[in-house]
């Protein structure tokens, strides 16, 4: 009778556990492409065009992000999304340069939608399965195990891989070294050469800036809602400074703010660095935890060099404030001068200059006594998008469209002070906007902001 029992509540548990089970769970019902298909498909037409022109031949490959969740939010890799739209892990976009086709290879399901000892919480997701992916994105998607067949036959051809490195440099860098930090073209290009010995590799870092580098009207409209939440953020944030306040509240303050309005995630670490801190570059003062949270103290400057990111795309701001809501007449002088420099760089700004102009620009501008304290490569400034370094190649010419900063720093260890001023900038047809513009600059308006 208890065995009669207990077998009656297993078949029990076991049709109840088989009728729980969830529905799988479909791409398109949990997220939407973030252009239409039509604009994705223009982008992949646009590189492809580029490529020809260039007298390129071959086969571009870029890969996704791998699955694997750590508690993160899964965030693609930028090339794949610029040109797909698709958050899909272990992917990869083949373009054939030659016939001028694009194909997504991709897993047939996705593992992070799996686990055999919760089928209920992980019902399973169609990928290369699911042939609405494909016709809302406008791009046939293939199981990605007939990738291997592809590329193995593609090989014995001896055909060229297109690749972007991540920088201009004519050649994929394989590390040497035992401790390094292999990058997503390192890793293709040796597991490429492990498994299908015979292609021969280009760099097409240029080709792909060239395309990315002009935004489009809807990339625009996410680049204009990112830096207004971070100028948000800022004016918040810059309300709370005063001697006693450390910067790790400050910076709380200011990422409660993004999350408030609406920002997913940071665009980097928030560099708020006061006194003696605001005289090191972040690279140098980051080395070490216990120095990013100092109390500040009146005399002191503080500044802000900080961004969000809306929808995958990117702000960077940046600013200086006193802490004791008042500037010296020391630091207001050279505050000043640092906001003149970016004032004649940003008016100087249109289509058909180079960024070589702008250097050439501020190297004349920069007062004497002031260059040795303001040392930069480029013109003070980098591309924004998808990231805060956005391809970018210093000898294009600007076009309208073209996004990127204004920055002119100015660190002076001798006397013991540092100012900062950051803004986004939009080449447009006749000049440029700054979509930072809210965001007051003058020492007279940043003070105003803090008795606010």
């Amino acid at each position: 009778m208890i065995q009669k029992a207990l077998s009656v509540l297993c078949l029990l548990f076991i049709s109840s556990a088989i009728f729980a089970q969830t529905p799988e769970q479909f791409y398109f019902d949990w997220t939407d492409l973030p252009f239409s298909r039509e604009e994705l498909a223009l982008r992949r037409t646009n590189l492809i065009q580029m490529l020809q022109e260039e007298d390129k031949s071959g086969l571009v490959l870029i890969p996704s992000r791998d699955g694997v969740s750590q508690g993160e939010t899964f965030r693609q890799l930028d090339d794949f999304y610029y040109f797909t739209g698709l958050e899909l892990p272990n992917s990869m976009l083949l373009m054939d340069v030659d016939d001028g086709f694009s194909v997504v290879y991709a897993p047939a399901t996705d593992i992070r939608f799996e686990s055999e000892s919760r089928p209920n919480d992980f019902p399973g997701r169609p990928l290369a399965n699911d042939s609405t992916i494909a016709e809302k994105a406008g791009i046939n998607i293939i199981n990605i195990d007939e990738l291997k067949v592809l590329l193995k036959n593609q090989a014995r051809k001896r055909q060229t891989v297109l690749l972007n490195t991540g920088s201009k440099a004519p050649t994929i860098p394989i590390s040497q070294k035992y401790i390094s930090n292999p990058s997503v073209a390192e890793i293709l290009v040796l597991n490429l050469e492990w498994n299908h010995a015979g292609f021969s590799y280009e760099n097409i870092y240029s080709a792909i800036a060239k395309v990315r580098m002009v935004k489009s009207p809807a990339e625009i409209q996410l680049m204009r809602k990112s830096t207004s939440i971070n100028v948000t953020g800022i004016m918040e944030a810059a309300k709370t400074i005063k001697s006693g306040v450390d910067e790790r509240y400050l910076e709380g303050v200011l990422e409660g703010t993004y999350k408030k309005e609406g920002a997913q995630r940071l665009a980097f670490g928030s560099i708020i660095k006061s006194g003696p801190n605001s005289l090191w570059p972040w690279r140098i003062l980051a080395t070490h935890y216990n120095r990013r949270n100092r109390t500040m103290e009146d005399g002191d400057l503080v500044i802000f060099d900080v961004g969000c990111e809306f929808n995958q795309y990117v702000s960077d701001v940046g600013r200086t404030f006193p802490v004791s809501g008042k500037f010296s007449k020391k630091q207001r002088e050279i505050l000043e001068m640092e906001v003149g420099i970016a004032d004649q760089i940003i008016d100087f700004i249109k289509p058909g200059i180079t960024f070589k102009d702008l250097r050439d620009l501020t190297d004349r501008i920069i007062p004497e006594e002031a260059k040795k304290y303001m040392q930069a490569s480029l013109f003070y400034g980098h591309h924004l998008g998808l990231s805060t370094g956005d391809p970018n190649l210093q000898e294009a010419e600007l076009k309208p469209g073209m996004i990127f900063t204004v920055e002119p720093w100015y660190y002076n260890h001798d006397e013991q002070i540092s100012v900062f001023t950051e803004d986004v900038i939009l080449v447009t047809e006749g000049g440029c906007e700054v979509l930072s513009k809210d965001l007051p600059r003058t020492p007279k308006d940043l003070e105003k902001l803090m008795k606010e």
